[in-house]
């Protein structure tokens, strides 16, 4: 099992570096038409193992009433670290939180990829297939966002060597989290539905609170359109694959 959740996060940190590294090879015409959809699929993947895995996982050991109050609760923690922690998914490279230094959106990433960990491993303990599912949903919704670091890195005067090593740095700590949680949550059995409805809080926040209100500054039909059958497709793939296990 252990090797199922160092093998996945590092595939849920590294390979979304590396994922990113691809995207910004490609022409930036190309790229910020490409960003969106891919933000619009990552949504869906998101929404899908909140609702979908970790959420049915949590109520399947744990009373309705204290999973739904840790989802609660966690979306409260999550808002609270996005207003003081700068812990944030803004894709804009102007937006009013990338005007501060870059190193504060590092350090933001960091602790959201130890946290990333901390699912992996809470959901591979759970089982495989939810484990796989959650991975999944982690590398979607990374590799824009790691586009849009390497993005605020450049802009901010850092060369292209800097920021792929300062971004894979900041993506390593994927690998800490979910070890530490293996080894924590063996011994704590009890609290992995917990650690599942807080992880779905944060699945849900951060489509409900940072991926969702960017798509909507796209305002053509088409725009929503695409939007809408990504959205769905990623559903769809964490249906699948939830199902498939």
């Amino acid at each position: 099992m252990l090797l199922w959740i160092i093998g996945f996060s590092i595939l849920g940190s590294i390979g979304a570096v590396a994922g990113a590294s691809l995207l910004l090879l490609l022409p930036e015409k190309v790229r910020k038409n490409l960003v969106p959809s891919l933000i619009s699929y990552a949504t869906g993947t998101l929404l899908g193992a909140a609702f979908l895995g970790m959420i049915p996982a949590g109520l399947a050991k744990a009373p309705a009433i204290a999973i739904m109050t840790a989802v609660l609760g966690g979306i409260v923690i999550f808002f609270a670290l996005e207003k003081f922690l700068l812990w944030r998914h803004c894709h804009d490279t102007h937006c009013e939180v990338h005007g501060n230094a870059a190193p504060l959106i590092l350090v933001g990433d960091a602790l959201h990829n130890f946290v990333d960990g901390v699912v992996i491993a809470a959901a591979f303990l759970t089982s495989i297939p939810l484990g796989i599912v959650t991975a999944f949903a982690v590398i979607a919704h990374e590799i824009p966002q790691e586009v849009g670091d390497f993005a605020i890195l450049l802009e901010n005067g850092y060369e292209r060597k800097q920021a792929m090593i300062l971004n894979s740095i900041s993506a390593a700590t994927t690998l800490p989290g979910a070890v530490i949680a293996y080894f924590w949550l063996g011994e704590m059995h009890a609290a992995t539905p917990y650690i599942l409805a807080i992880s779905a809080a944060s699945f849900i926040y951060i489509a409900i609170a940072d991926l969702i209100p960017g798509l909507h500054r796209q305002v053509t039909l088409t725009a929503a359109l695409r939007q809408l059958t990504l959205l769905l497709a990623g559903i769809g793939t964490i249906a699948l694959f939830h199902t498939g296990g």
